[in-house]
């Protein structure tokens, strides 16, 4: 790829019907084109798109399987174009940008992203992630197509707690808390057995693929941002424990 513009651009290979589709919208052209070649090598084809306001239309008329979007951007922003996508379509979407701001990641959630991803980032996270989201979209699109919802796995429920991991959907005391998907593993993870400690290696290897490395900080600040999310809803949440030097639990109360 030699250059962006403000439309779209999609690699000149011959596309199959089952090559996923990546759009990526972001006015920094050197992520665009290091984006683009990165996921192309893992097996996508790519479009780019260097302004929200562009993007939306093409988005509308052409989805693609997945899209990740920069926040600030000229003329809309990421959040604004999520904010208008989601009045017409459900296409996954995370969201890749240097506004490491809680309030920031706290919005695109609730506005209906799947996942928030920093800058710098690790260029095999975010096709971890990326893999992650398509595969339950996937089963979600299988089974409404084919069985009416029949085939899909039955939501988590433990107290307050439900977590309906095919939809990408999470509440406490009926009501919303919204996750990403690395968030939404751990959960899950801990979830399953209440009561039974999971260790940081035991999360990491839930919420990560064998070959991206996370330290044990990662883990710590995502159940920070785990119990923080779900004190937003409940400021008495205290479902999730720390066994100090062996790891965490999830209390079914």
């Amino acid at each position: 790829m030699t250059g962006v513009s403000q439309g779209m651009v999609e690699n000149s290979d011959a596309v199959t019907d089952r090559r996923r589709t990546i759009a990526l919208v972001d006015n920094d052209r050197n992520i665009l084109t290091t984006l683009s070649i990165l996921l192309q090598s893992e097996g996508f084809a790519t479009r780019v798109y260097s302004d929200g306001h562009a993007a939306l239309g093409a988005l509308l008329e052409n989805p693609p399987d997945l899209a990740i979007f920069d926040i600030k951007m000229p003329r809309m922003s990421g959040l604004e174009l999520l904010e208008k996508l989601r009045d017409r379509s459900s296409l996954p979407v995370i969201f890749l940008t240097s506004r490491d701001e809680e309030p920031d990641e706290a919005l695109g959630l609730a506005l209906g992203a799947d996942d928030y991803i920093t800058k710098p980032f690790s260029q095999r996270l975010l096709v971890a992630r990326i893999k992650a989201i398509l595969r339950r979209s996937e089963l979600v699109q299988t089974s409404a197509s084919t069985t009416g919802h029949e085939n899909l796995p039955e939501p988590i429920v433990r107290g307050r707690l439900r977590m309906d991991l095919a939809r990408h959907e999470v509440t406490w005391d009926d009501k919303p808390v919204s996750l990403t998907v690395t968030e939404l593993m751990i959960l899950e993870a801990l979830a399953t057995r209440p009561g039974l400690v999971k260790s940081r290696n035991q999360l990491m290897d839930a919420a990560y693929s064998e070959d991206v490395f996370v330290d044990d900080r990662t883990i710590d600040s995502h159940i920070k941002r785990l119990r923080r999310k779900f004190r937003a809803v409940d400021p008495g949440f205290a479902a999730i424990d720390t066994l100090y030097g062996a790891g965490y639990s999830f209390t079914d109360d």
